[in-house]
């Protein structure tokens, strides 16, 4: 990138930041430059002001993110603790997008509201919204009012489910968007029963997924476009670890890079991978899936950023 004017900020502003430890993969090459603003305002101003030659990626706390190893040709937009806030303000439940999915869910649940569907998923609510993440049936479009949002062009607005056109795992956030908080308005339920629940929920996690290895959650979207719903009766006739398995590639390795035995759907940074690594395991299971089943996988976990070695790769 190069040299150019930023606008003064409040918060921090970090040139040649690698990003590495703020993937849960802990992989990938440095942002041109990381910004954590203090406050929307803050982000309001710095987006407003900063040149649109440049781009911008709004960043949560990395867990469904491969950053490349040349890193990435932008600027990084990491919220923090300005934006983790948790409300609730009679039936609803206010979160900063800093907040984790985890946090909202317990918060929730002590006031009697029912968001234990999130009690189990890796992220922060701004990437929770702007996946439209789901587990065990539930899906946030299911409970979600609004967000506030700060625009490339630096407008603080209110988006409604409408604007967003929630689909699975996607929803239309505008380009360079940055989701400050939501909105939710979930169904009551018994504060000791939900706790109960999201108990559950955690030991079937902990018996089926390797939460001990550095992993980027489900690694593709299941093939019919339908999350788990972790009940009896559910089918696994077209999920993604399914056919992973079938194609013979529970545990298959390239460098540091592994699909977990535990969960063939779980890409793992086993042994110092590369991003490199990691992408490139993960083609070759789209490969050998295809081969064997005509099915072809999408990817669940983003990946950005330029190749190493290849510095004029589009980000």
């Amino acid at each position: 990138m190069n040299k150019i004017s930023f606008p003064a900020v409040r918060g921090k502003l970090t040139a040649r930041r690698p990003l590495n430890d703020l993937t849960w993969l802990r992989v990938g090459g440095p942002a041109d430059y990381l910004f954590q603003p203090a406050d929307p305002e803050d982000l309001s101003g710095f987006l407003r002001d900063l040149s649109d030659e440049v781009a911008v990626f709004p960043m949560g706390v990395g867990s469904n993110l491969i950053v490349r190893d040349g890193g990435l040709r932008a600027v990084v937009i990491r919220l923090g603790r300005g934006f983790n806030g948790i409300e609730i303000d009679g039936d609803h439940v206010i979160a900063g997008a800093a907040a984790l999915d985890a946090h909202v869910a317990r918060k929730a649940a002590d006031a009697g509201l029912d968001l234990t569907f999130l009690r189990t998923i890796p992220g922060s609510i701004g990437g929770a919204v702007r996946m439209n993440a789901g587990c065990y049936g539930s899906y946030t479009a299911d409970h979600f009012v609004s967000a506030q949002v700060v625009t490339r062009a630096g407008e603080i607005v209110t988006l409604t489910a409408g604007d967003l056109n929630f689909r699975y795992r996607q929803s239309d956030l505008p380009d360079g968007a940055v989701i400050v908080s939501a909105v939710f308005a979930p169904p009551k339920g018994d504060p000791e029963a939900l706790h109960a629940r999201m108990a559950a929920q955690l030991a079937r996690r902990d018996e089926t997924q390797p939460t001990k290895d550095r992993s980027a959650g489900s690694t593709f979207r299941n093939p019919a476009g339908f999350s788990s719903t972790g009940q009896a009766d559910d089918v696994h006739d077209l999920k993604a670890w399914k056919v992973i398995d079938e194609a013979g590639m529970r545990g298959a390795r390239l460098g540091g890079a592994q699909m977990s035995p535990k969960h063939p759907n779980f890409l793992i940074n086993a042994e110092n991978a590369t991003a490199a690594d990691l992408e490139n395991l993960g083609e070759q299971v789209r490969k050998k899936v295809y081969d064997s089943s005509g099915i072809t996988l999408e990817w669940e976990i983003m990946r950005i950023g330029e190749f190493q070695g290849a510095p004029d790769a589009e980000a």
